[in-house]
């Protein structure tokens, strides 16, 4: 007789799950490829040009461009308000949206919202942790990203 629990782990072992998972790939899409991220307007977190061909700037993307560059990926920038990235996020469209969103964001339920990467005070002096959005369920990229966010000094 096969202990429950035991036929669970050998299942397992012979599937050769590997854990966290992404079902929809993202992390072997975007390593080595293109990691389609969508940037709202939050200075001094973001910031997008007045012209049509200027790059965003400000802290987020300089952290997703070194990002990229630790899983040899390009990235490709799309502009908008948060209500339209999300939805995008969440039809598979992009990859990640950054503009300044904190750990309170009313998108964490359409979503996963980062491991805040640094804190700092809002104007109301409330603290305030900042966090990016990436799609649901795509856990082995968001433990990547959440890996790099870590280690990085802010």
């Amino acid at each position: 007789m096969i202990i429950p629990g035991l036929a669970l782990l050998v299942a397992l072992t012979a599937c050769s799950a590997t854990i966290p998972t992404d079902p929809d790939g993202t992390l072997d899409r975007v390593s080595g490829g293109v990691l389609r991220v969508g940037v709202s307007p939050s200075p001094p977190w973001t910031d997008l040009p007045d012209g049509p061909d200027g790059e965003p700037a400000g802290t987020e993307v300089e952290l997703v461009e070194e990002f990229a560059g630790t899983i040899d990926a390009e990235v490709q920038w799309a502009a908008g308000g948060e209500e339209e990235l999300i939805g995008l996020l969440e039809r598979g469209e992009l990859d990640l949206v950054i503009g300044g969103l904190t750990a309170r964001s009313p998108w964490a339920e359409k979503a996963a919202l980062t491991y805040r990467y640094t804190e700092t005070t809002g104007p109301d002096g409330a603290k305030e942790l900042h966090v990016m959005a990436a799609p649901m369920g795509e856990n082995a990229f968001l433990v990547e990203l959440e890996g790099f966010l870590l280690e990085a000094d802010l």
